[in-house]
C-alpha cells in the first residue's frame, strides 16, 4: 500500500475518535417527561399532521387526536395553528413589488388536563426574504409555498425541542 493511501485511511479511521473526543454527538430524538399528548390544533392542518408524525416517530409518545380522549392525555398542546403573512420589503422604480418577506408564526401553550400550565404561552416566528417578479407570479407562488413548508418544518422541530423541556 502506498504511503499516501495509508495516511488517508489512517486519517479517515481516526475521525470518529477525534469527533467523540471533542464532545460531538449526533442529535438524538428528544426525551419527553410525558407519555401521551393531545394536540388541540385545527383538525387536518398540515402543521398538525407533521407535528403528530414527528411525535409518533420518537416511539415514546402516544398522540391522541379524538377530542373525547383529551382528558386522558398527560399534556395538551393548545394552539390556533400557524399564521402566515407577507410584507412588501422593496419596490422597483415603477412601483412593482421586487422583494417580499414571508412570515410564519405559531403561538402555543402546554397544559395538563386539570388546566395547570406547564409551558406558558410561547411564540415561534420564522421569516425569510423572497424576490418577486409579476411576470413570474405563478412560479413565485409555488416558491413561496415551498418556503412556507420549510419554515413549518423548522417550527415543528423547535416545538419538539420546547416540548422536551416540559417538566410534569
Amino acid at each position: 500500500m502506498r504511503p499516501a493511501r495509508r495516511a488517508l485511511l489512517l486519517a479517515a479511521a481516526s475521525m470518529p475518535l477525534v469527533l467523540a473526543g471533542c464532545g460531538f454527538e449526533l442529535r438524538k430524538a428528544p426525551h419527553f417527561a410525558f407519555h401521551s399528548i393531545f394536540l388541540a390544533l385545527p383538525s387536518g392542518s398540515p402543521f398538525q399532521a407533521e407535528l403528530q408524525r414527528q411525535l409518533q416517530s420518537t416511539g415514546s409518545v402516544e398522540v391522541l387526536t379524538d377530542p373525547q380522549q383529551r382528558s386522558k392525555a398527560d399534556v395538551i398542546l393548545e394552539s390556533p395553528g400557524p399564521v402566515r403573512s407577507q410584507v412588501i420589503v422593496s419596490r422597483t422604480s415603477t412601483g412593482d413589488i421586487s422583494e417580499l418577506e414571508l412570515h410564519l408564526r405559531l403561538g402555543f401553550r402546554v397544559v395538563t388536563p386539570a388546566g395547570k400550565e406547564v409551558l406558558g404561552q410561547t411564540s415561534i416566528e420564522r421569516e425569510i426574504d423572497q424576490s418577486y417578479s409579476a411576470s413570474e407570479a405563478l412560479s413565485k407562488a409555488l416558491e413561496a409555498e415551498l418556503l412556507y413548508n420549510n419554515m413549518q418544518s423548522d417550527i415543528v422541530q423547535q416545538v419538539m425541542r420546547r416540548l422536551a423541556t416540559v417538566k410534569l
